[in-house]
């Protein structure tokens, strides 16, 4: 099992994974297309993918320019084994190398998702379109450059 860079051309299996997806499903499948990947992968962001046994079954997109934390996803049956955690470790310690700045993400509320990113200590800022934003910063226990990591 381990984590790499998305290549291009993990872009249709990534997309398989975010449709597959039982919680924060797309009400319309049409509104996240492979261009969209491909847009932030080759502009200001950058894809990661957790692969086991050479199969991808997990990704995640950070998008640098809006220090965010653009997608995280696992495949049905794959969750509650630290995927996850490792993807979200790798996305925000590439942010933090990037800048200082905070990193947010938002998720609906009362699903895994939110439960996770709480546990994983990050603070709920606000509300988007009735989504939780949440925040992390820099230097937070656990948070990015893996600085404050326990190795």
């Amino acid at each position: 099992m381990s984590t790499r860079l998305a290549s291009l051309s993990d872009v249709v299996r990534m997309h398989e994974i975010r449709m597959s997806v039982t919680e924060n499903r797309l009400s319309n499948p049409d509104r996240i297309r492979h261009q969209d990947y491909i847009a932030l992968m080759e502009g200001q962001g950058r894809g990661w993918v957790f692969e086991r046994e050479g199969a991808v079954v997990a990704f995640g997109i950070a998008d640098a320019g809006s220090r965010s934390i653009w997608a995280l996803f696992v495949e049905p049956g794959s969750e509650g084994r630290g995927i996850g955690q490792a993807l979200l470790d790798a996305m925000t310690d590439w942010l933090f190398e990037q800048s200082d700045r905070p990193v947010w993400l938002t998720t609906a509320p009362a699903t895994r998702a939110e439960r996770f990113y709480r546990a994983a200590g990050w603070l709920e800022t606000g509300r988007v379109n009735g989504e939780i934003r949440f925040e992390r910063s820099y230097g937070a226990a656990g948070a990015g450059f893996g600085v404050n990591r326990v190795l």
